[in-house]
């Protein structure tokens, strides 16, 4: 928390170097109002603004989290999406972004894990290995009736 009281100019270029840093949703920039110590009725007025320059976009950021996410973190469309929302991002935006995924990609990235998941517990039961591998696909965000497939035929 910032000890002296920012004029809005001041919150406001802290905001713009914020912005450009990285993609940042609307959630994102309210929280670091809060920080700075900005007075709340002025917090609408400083986000529109702030579309208005384009600094601020919800698909922009959307797409680039979206697919971030999934090249760097391995995650599934069901966590990403999840998480978009966590950061109130609208379901438009959402789908938008969850739609330039490529299909192949996700696949092969979903069969690949999924592999070397099953793989690495070569000392577990055959059931054992099998629950494992789905459960950990679920916890990464994969959807389950994909995973069970993939598995199924990795299996046989």
């Amino acid at each position: 928390m910032y000890k002296k009281n920012l004029t809005k100019e001041q919150a406001l270029q802290k905001l713009r170097h914020y912005c450009r840093y990285q993609e940042r949703c609307c959630s994102e920039v309210k929280n670091k109002l809060f920080e700075l110590g900005v007075n709340k009725t002025e917090h609408d007025k400083m986000v529109t603004g702030l579309i208005e320059e384009n600094y601020l976009n919800e698909e922009r950021f959307a797409l680039a989290f979206a697919l971030g996410r999934f090249t760097m973190r391995k995650w599934g469309r069901r966590k990403i999406h999840y998480e978009l929302k966590e950061r109130k991002v609208s379901e438009e935006a959402i789908q938008k972004s969850l739609k330039q995924i490529d299909e192949e990609l996700y696949v092969r990235s979903l069969q690949r894990l999924a592999e070397e998941k099953y793989a690495s517990l070569r000392d577990e039961p055959y059931l054992v290995r099998k629950k494992k591998t789905i459960d950990y696909m679920a916890q990464k965000g994969f959807e389950t009736d994909l995973v069970k497939v993939l598995v199924e035929k990795m299996v046989n």
